[in-house]
């Protein structure tokens, strides 16, 4: 049985499971395949099972049905976009996933919160981009989140979890969702506001939908437009929720003025991406469940799932 470990950027994955337990070759990669379906495809086509990290790596039909010797794809987490399952299901390929922490997303929106709030993307000392003449000691005002109304779009498990933690900051907490009632916002101390009301009202907005057909392109120049001045963006969730063109316009307005971004359209996130080019905007690489914690659920689920297949009794089974 031949395994591959994919986009183990970290280096880790071999520390976080005991791999040496299972009857088969592991081959680790660290570096992103890229892109080209030619050079994944190729890569791959040996491998009976392919462990995958997230939504790193998308499992296309085209892809699948280019990797006859695939039978076991094993997703970390329970739900991922990035895999045809329809597909899976039709070339006889089982796709298992895994259980995950139910904390990392929600405190990195936290951490990106606090990063826009206190403009850390601009005062942070750095060895790499030492202060220089017109870099001042101080360049910033913070905002005190105390008193401030933080807006949730969508108040699923993450939603929920950042609510509780901007109720403990002493925050006016507003909700808005398709779906969301009032019954599930008076449960949580939350309001249940329209979707203009949320955009006009917020301080601090995070997003927290699924992606769907309803949620593209949801958050976009009309929504941005009733944004406050001086107010903050969080966007943990899909980066496809957001009209990006839409985004870049409204922080060129100061409305609002600082966007924390920790998810793309294209992953690992170009260079020449207008986002990195912008003031105002705090970008980080999809860090929101790269934590040792997760990893550890992720890689001992991910062993665990194998080694039930290979048995002939597979779980969290997705197809």
């Amino acid at each position: 049985m031949r395994i591959a470990i994919l986009d183990d950027y970290q280096n880790v994955a071999r520390s976080m499971a005991d791999w040496e337990s299972l009857n088969g070759k592991i081959s680790v990669f660290t570096e992103f395949l890229g892109h080209d379906d030619d050079s994944v495809c190729e890569t791959l086509q040996d491998f009976d099972v392919v462990v995958m990290m997230r939504e790193r790596t998308p499992f296309t039909a085209q892809r699948l049905r280019r990797l006859p010797a695939l039978k076991l794809l094993v997703t970390t987490g329970m739900r991922n976009a990035a895999i045809d399952l329809q597909a899976a299901l039709e070339l006889g390929i089982t796709v298992c996933g895994t259980s995950g922490s139910p904390a990392a997303a929600s405190e990195h929106t936290w951490a990106l919160i606090m990063a826009a709030a206190r403009r850390l993307d601009l005062e942070l000392f750095s060895a790499a981009r030492p202060r220089t003449a017109d870099q001042p000691w101080q360049q910033s005002l913070g905002t005190e989140l105390r008193g401030k109304t933080l807006g949730l779009y969508g108040l699923g498990k993450l939603g929920s979890q950042v609510a509780t933690i901007g109720q403990a900051f002493g925050m006016r907490v507003i909700a808005h969702s398709q779906n969301l009632t009032a019954e599930r916002t008076t449960e949580l101390g939350v309001e249940l506001v329209s979707q203009e009301q949320l955009f006009a009202r917020s301080d601090v907005l995070s997003i927290h939908l699924k992606l769907s057909e309803r949620t593209t392109a949801v958050v976009g120049a009309q929504q941005l437009a009733l944004m406050k001045p001086g107010s903050i963006l969080i966007n943990t969730s899909r980066s496809a929720i957001i009209v990006q063109d839409a985004l870049l316009a409204a922080l060129g307005s100061g409305a609002p003025k600082v966007a924390a971004i920790d998810v793309f359209d294209i992953e690992p996130l170009k260079e020449n991406n207008r986002l990195l080019q912008t003031p105002g905007v705090i970008a980080t690489p999809h860090l929101g469940y790269v934590t040792e914690d997760q990893y550890r659920i992720f890689y001992s689920g991910a062993l665990e799932d194998i080694a039930a297949w290979a048995a002939g009794t597979p779980i969290n089974v997705l197809t």
